[in-house]
């Protein structure tokens, strides 16, 4: 989304005299500088809403001088919180800002300098000086923020491999859910245990090419430190859909199918003991990390729990 912010304006400087027999002389004091804009990250995940409607932000204007030599206030900045993982595109110079920890403070415009009362002014010379200045504008910006969700584990797999409804079951999420391509049409984030996870929208073949969601969303998976590939214990190739995500993750970035990565064969409620172990074998040629879980078996969940976290500290 694009929003514009500005800083705030600085306070002029004032003319002024001391009336004071024996005290006489210019007495105008500077400006107080405007208030600067600053974007800070904060953990939550629904920061962004706030820039849906509003799409400009104002720093407070510097306060003029005073007329006995004391400086005008300046301005109180202006702090816009986003998600840990906002990119912040500046549109004037191209420049991007990446917001990655939370309580990160990014300085974004300067506010404007406070002018000169004409106290400043008084010189041998010029003992009456009525010069002043007024303040300088603030700095404005254009900013698009884009957000690429920082989370410490991702759920990954073909549409309909049963990821929302178990970051439902582990986190406290409320991802819509429906047995058919595409449900989620935006990476759903929920927290277990103050671990961040995320379902990344369903890949297809071609996905790194654009086609389906496509990169709109292989970029969300990045910044993972865990990947848990999904795969229904209803295919009928696992093996096949199983490559099918690799290979996209491949031509997008070889660097993502480095990390870690764990299988994990949904709706196991669908197979009997034998059927999973089978495909469990199979699987751990490739990959010695397998596991089994049905949204239906608490005790498969609970497991899975336990398993990522220790991953994780691992």
């Amino acid at each position: 989304m694009k929003i514009k912010v500005y800083a705030g304006r600085g306070g002029d400087g004032v003319v002024a005299f001391n009336k004071v027999k024996m005290s006489l002389g210019p007495t105008g004091g500077k400006g107080g500088n405007g208030g600067c804009v600053y974007f800070e990250g904060v953990s939550n995940l629904s920061a962004l809403n706030k820039y849906k409607h509003k799409k400009e932000y104002y720093a407070e204007d510097g306060k003029n001088g005073k007329k006995d030599n004391s400086e005008g206030r300046r301005g109180k900045d202006m702090i816009l919180t986003v998600p840990i993982g906002s990119v912040l595109h500046d549109l004037q110079n191209k420049k991007e800002l990446e917001i990655v920890k939370v309580g990160q403070r990014v300085l974004v415009a300067n506010g404007g300098i406070g002018g000169r009362g004409n106290f400043f002014f008084r010189g041998p010379s010029n003992t009456s000086p009525k010069e002043r200045e007024l303040g300088k504008p603030g700095e404005e910006r254009d900013f698009f923020v884009e957000l690429r969700f920082i989370a410490d584990i991702g759920l990954i797999g073909l549409p309909s491999a049963g990821k929302s409804s178990l970051l439902n079951e582990l986190t406290a999420s409320k991802a819509k859910v429906g047995n058919y391509d595409f449900t989620t049409l935006e990476p759903n984030l929920g927290v277990m245990e103050n671990i961040i996870l995320a379902d990344i929208p369903g890949l297809i073949e071609g996905a790194s090419e654009g086609k389906g969601l496509g990169m709109k969303f292989l970029r969300h998976i990045q910044r993972t430190k865990i990947l848990v590939h999904c795969i229904s214990l209803e295919s009928f190739d696992f093996e096949k859909d199983y490559r099918i995500i690799r290979e996209e993750l491949k031509k997008y970035s070889e660097d993502l199918i480095q990390k870690k990565e764990i299988i994990l064969f949904t709706k196991a409620d669908l197979a009997n003991d034998e059927q999973i172990s089978q495909k469990a074998a199979k699987m751990q040629k490739i990959n010695p990390n397998v596991l089994s879980v049905s949204i239906h078996d608490q005790d498969k969940l609970e497991q899975l729990r336990k398993y990522l976290l220790e991953s994780l500290k691992d």
